[in-house]
């Protein structure tokens, strides 16, 4: 996680980085685990998927199989032929435009048909292959060898969530401001409720979508706006403005709660005299984070 300091106006941000996990180590049998079925073409993705579902809903080493299926994705494929001719996960990742906020990778050598190679990925990674967070995979095969890409998908929040979200963010807020709350080395005594306000939606949405549009991440606007310029613009007097912006979040409460954990942005969701407060979110998979929140709080005149 990297946080910048909050700016003099009263305005703090956050940023989560997505986190991507790679693990390269060739694994080789230490026995045989039995051989495909005649005819069975371990390059086609329904084998390798029919496969890998089966170790799933065995188990293994005490962990059970998640209930959700393994699905087959292309970008994943192409993932892995680029990672067995030497690029790094995270590289070819990129090159396929596959956006995963985790992802993990196993190689195998000297393994013969479908069923073996996953058996075997089973036997040597048996927690990971196990991972209902993982719900997409690809392959490639050359040979005996073979590189499985496993992937939790990119999933943000619809358009249409967008009321929903903001109403769910604003009952957190007002239940962190219920209570006295230290936000660090500072306590901070409870404070009344904010309400949500359209116009400070505006302003959030025009931020949100301008981050995510030109995939930058600053309280500073691409046209070199502060928060309270872009306030005025979407026609709200303040006496009081300031701003909570953070990315990469998939979900509303994990932004909110990262928010509360930093010191300077709870300090801020924690400011008495707010009354008032937007909140939006913009998605643009091919930006840099994928995800861009803005929360804006306001005192009007």
């Amino acid at each position: 996680m990297r946080l910048k300091h909050p700016q003099p106006s009263q305005s703090f941000q956050i940023v989560w980085l997505f986190a991507l996990t790679s693990l390269c180590a060739w694994l080789m049998p230490g026995q045989a685990f039995g051989q495909a079925r005649a005819g069975a073409n371990v390059s086609d993705p329904l084998t390798m998927t029919q496969a890998l579902n089966v170790v799933r809903a065995r188990g293994c080493a005490g962990f059970a199989g998640p209930r959700a299926a393994l699905r087959h994705d292309t970008r994943l494929s192409a993932t892995a032929a680029r990672a067995a001719e030497g690029a790094g996960l995270d590289e070819a990742l990129r090159e396929s435009r596959y956006r995963a906020p985790r992802s993990t990778m196993i190689m195998l050598k000297g393994y013969q048909g479908a069923r073996a190679m996953t058996q075997g990925a089973a036997t040597h990674s048996c927690a990971t292959v196990m991972s209902a967070e993982f719900r997409e995979f690809g392959f490639h095969v050359r040979g005996n060898d073979a590189w499985i890409v496993l992937a939790a998908p990119f999933v943000a929040p619809l358009t249409e969530q967008a009321g929903e979200l903001e109403a769910r963010v604003i009952s957190l807020v007002n239940d962190a401001r219920r209570r006295a709350r230290r936000c660090g080395d500072r306590l901070m005594a409870a404070a009344p409720p904010v309400r949500a306000n359209a116009r400070l939606r505006a302003t959030a949405a025009a931020h949100a979508g301008d981050m995510a549009g030109l995939s930058y991440f600053s309280h500073t606007g691409s046209d070199g706006s502060q928060v309270a310029d872009r306030a005025r613009r979407s026609g709200y007097a303040w006496r009081m403005v300031g701003e909570n912006i953070a990315a990469g979040q998939l979900k509303a409460e994990t932004a909110m709660q990262g928010w509360l954990n930093s010191p300077p942005h709870c300090a801020n969701l924690m400011q008495p005299s707010y009354t008032e407060m937007g909140l939006a979110f913009a998605v643009n998979p091919q930006s840099e984070s994928g995800v861009y929140w803005v929360q804006v709080f306001g005192l009007p005149e």
